[in-house]
Protein backbone atom coordinates (compact mmCIF):
# COMPACT_ATOMS: atom_id res chain seq x y z
CA UNK A 1 0.00 0.00 0.00
CA UNK A 2 0.95 3.79 -0.55
CA UNK A 3 1.83 5.35 2.32
CA UNK A 4 2.28 9.04 3.77
CA UNK A 5 5.25 10.39 2.10
CA UNK A 6 5.17 8.74 -0.71
CA UNK A 7 4.10 10.71 -3.83
CA UNK A 8 0.94 9.72 -5.22
CA UNK A 9 0.63 7.31 -8.25
CA UNK A 10 -0.61 9.52 -11.63
CA UNK A 11 -3.49 7.87 -13.46
CA UNK A 12 -6.58 8.50 -15.91
CA UNK A 13 -9.76 7.27 -15.20
CA UNK A 14 -12.98 7.23 -17.20
CA UNK A 15 -15.70 9.28 -14.32
CA UNK A 16 -19.34 9.68 -13.84
CA UNK A 17 -21.10 11.41 -16.40
CA UNK A 18 -18.59 11.07 -19.01
CA UNK A 19 -14.95 12.16 -19.67
CA UNK A 20 -11.91 11.39 -17.60
CA UNK A 21 -9.92 12.31 -14.64
CA UNK A 22 -6.21 12.28 -14.81
CA UNK A 23 -4.69 12.78 -11.05
CA UNK A 24 -1.66 15.03 -12.28
CA UNK A 25 -3.53 17.60 -13.80
CA UNK A 26 -4.89 18.19 -10.30
CA UNK A 27 -2.29 19.15 -8.91
CA UNK A 28 -2.04 22.93 -6.86
CA UNK A 29 -5.35 21.21 -5.10
CA UNK A 30 -5.74 18.70 -2.44
CA UNK A 31 -7.01 15.51 -3.39
CA UNK A 32 -9.26 12.82 -1.28
CA UNK A 33 -8.83 9.53 -3.26
CA UNK A 34 -11.22 7.08 -1.37
CA UNK A 35 -11.47 3.70 -2.62
CA UNK A 36 -14.88 1.38 -2.46
CA UNK A 37 -15.68 -1.84 -2.72
CA UNK A 38 -18.53 -1.32 -5.25
CA UNK A 39 -21.74 0.74 -5.71
CA UNK A 40 -24.91 1.27 -4.43
CA UNK A 41 -23.91 -0.96 -1.10
CA UNK A 42 -24.96 0.04 2.61
CA UNK A 43 -21.43 0.71 3.56
CA UNK A 44 -20.69 2.92 0.11
CA UNK A 45 -23.74 4.47 -0.04
CA UNK A 46 -23.34 5.86 3.47
CA UNK A 47 -19.82 6.60 2.75
CA UNK A 48 -20.34 8.09 -0.84
CA UNK A 49 -23.55 10.60 0.97
CA UNK A 50 -21.34 11.89 3.85
CA UNK A 51 -18.53 13.18 1.50
CA UNK A 52 -21.35 14.40 -0.84
CA UNK A 53 -23.39 16.17 2.29
CA UNK A 54 -19.60 17.66 2.90
CA UNK A 55 -18.97 18.79 -0.86
CA UNK A 56 -19.58 23.03 -0.32
CA UNK A 57 -16.65 22.90 2.90
CA UNK A 58 -14.35 20.11 0.78
CA UNK A 59 -14.92 22.77 -2.13
CA UNK A 60 -14.05 25.75 0.01
CA UNK A 61 -10.74 23.74 1.36
CA UNK A 62 -9.75 23.91 -2.08
CA UNK A 63 -10.11 19.77 -1.89
CA UNK A 64 -11.17 17.50 -4.85
CA UNK A 65 -12.99 14.40 -3.60
CA UNK A 66 -12.99 11.48 -5.73
CA UNK A 67 -14.40 7.97 -5.17
CA UNK A 68 -12.89 4.82 -7.25
CA UNK A 69 -14.27 1.10 -7.23
CA UNK A 70 -13.88 -1.41 -10.25
CA UNK A 71 -17.85 -0.35 -10.85
CA UNK A 72 -18.38 0.56 -14.86
CA UNK A 73 -19.12 4.53 -15.47
CA UNK A 74 -22.88 3.11 -16.34
CA UNK A 75 -22.94 2.21 -12.45
CA UNK A 76 -21.74 5.31 -11.22
CA UNK A 77 -23.63 6.89 -13.02
CA UNK A 78 -26.72 4.81 -11.92
CA UNK A 79 -25.50 4.98 -8.33
CA UNK A 80 -25.03 9.06 -8.32
CA UNK A 81 -28.61 9.69 -9.55
CA UNK A 82 -30.47 7.23 -7.18
CA UNK A 83 -28.72 9.33 -4.12
CA UNK A 84 -27.79 12.62 -5.56
CA UNK A 85 -24.00 12.19 -5.17
CA UNK A 86 -22.19 15.22 -5.96
CA UNK A 87 -18.74 13.56 -6.04
CA UNK A 88 -16.97 12.42 -8.69
CA UNK A 89 -16.78 8.67 -9.20
CA UNK A 90 -13.88 6.86 -11.29
CA UNK A 91 -14.42 3.36 -12.71
CA UNK A 92 -10.99 1.30 -12.77
CA UNK A 93 -12.29 -1.53 -14.53
CA UNK A 94 -9.27 -3.18 -14.81
CA UNK A 95 -8.39 -2.94 -11.06
CA UNK A 96 -4.80 -1.34 -12.44
CA UNK A 97 -5.32 1.75 -9.90
CA UNK A 98 -7.08 -0.39 -7.05
CA UNK A 99 -3.16 -2.44 -7.60
CA UNK A 100 -0.86 0.42 -7.87
CA UNK A 101 -2.56 1.85 -4.57
CA UNK A 102 -2.27 -1.51 -2.65
CA UNK A 103 -5.94 -1.88 -1.89
CA UNK A 104 -6.54 -4.62 -4.08
CA UNK A 105 -6.58 -7.41 -0.49
CA UNK A 106 -7.49 -10.79 0.32
CA UNK A 107 -10.63 -10.16 2.15
CA UNK A 108 -12.74 -12.50 4.04
CA UNK A 109 -16.81 -12.29 4.94
CA UNK A 110 -18.76 -15.20 6.32
CA UNK A 111 -15.85 -17.36 6.12
CA UNK A 112 -14.98 -17.01 2.36
CA UNK A 113 -12.12 -15.68 1.07
CA UNK A 114 -11.89 -13.24 -1.99
CA UNK A 115 -10.02 -10.51 -3.54
CA UNK A 116 -11.57 -7.18 -3.17
CA UNK A 117 -11.22 -3.50 -2.86
CA UNK A 118 -10.21 -2.24 0.98
CA UNK A 119 -12.16 0.36 1.84
CA UNK A 120 -9.00 3.03 1.87
CA UNK A 121 -8.97 6.79 1.91
CA UNK A 122 -5.51 8.66 0.90
CA UNK A 123 -5.12 12.52 1.49
CA UNK A 124 -3.01 14.21 -1.56
CA UNK A 125 -1.35 17.54 -0.90
CA UNK A 126 -1.18 20.39 -3.59
CA UNK A 127 2.51 18.79 -4.58
CA UNK A 128 1.25 15.63 -5.39
CA UNK A 129 2.34 13.43 -2.11
CA UNK A 130 0.09 11.42 -0.01
CA UNK A 131 -0.15 13.04 3.28
CA UNK A 132 -2.53 10.76 5.29
CA UNK A 133 -4.21 7.26 4.86
CA UNK A 134 -6.62 5.62 6.18
CA UNK A 135 -6.93 1.90 5.89
CA UNK A 136 -10.12 -0.37 6.37
CA UNK A 137 -12.01 2.41 6.79
CA UNK A 138 -15.01 2.44 8.83
CA UNK A 139 -17.70 4.72 7.45
CA UNK A 140 -19.36 6.44 10.59
CA UNK A 141 -17.69 10.02 11.04
CA UNK A 142 -14.57 9.20 8.26
CA UNK A 143 -16.06 12.16 5.64
CA UNK A 144 -15.84 14.77 8.91
CA UNK A 145 -12.50 13.37 9.76
CA UNK A 146 -11.02 13.40 6.29
CA UNK A 147 -12.23 16.81 5.99
CA UNK A 148 -10.60 17.87 9.38
CA UNK A 149 -7.36 16.65 7.82
CA UNK A 150 -7.60 18.22 4.37
CA UNK A 151 -8.61 22.21 6.31
CA UNK A 152 -5.40 21.66 8.48
CA UNK A 153 -3.13 20.98 5.06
Amino acid sequence: MIDAGQTAPDFTLPRDGGGEITLSELKGRKVVLYFYPRDDTSGCTKEAVAFTEHADAFEAADVTVLGVSKDTVAKHDKFRDKHGLGIALLSDAEGDVCERYGVWAEKKMYGKTFMGIERTTFLIDREGVVAKVWPKVKVQDHAEEVLSEAKAL
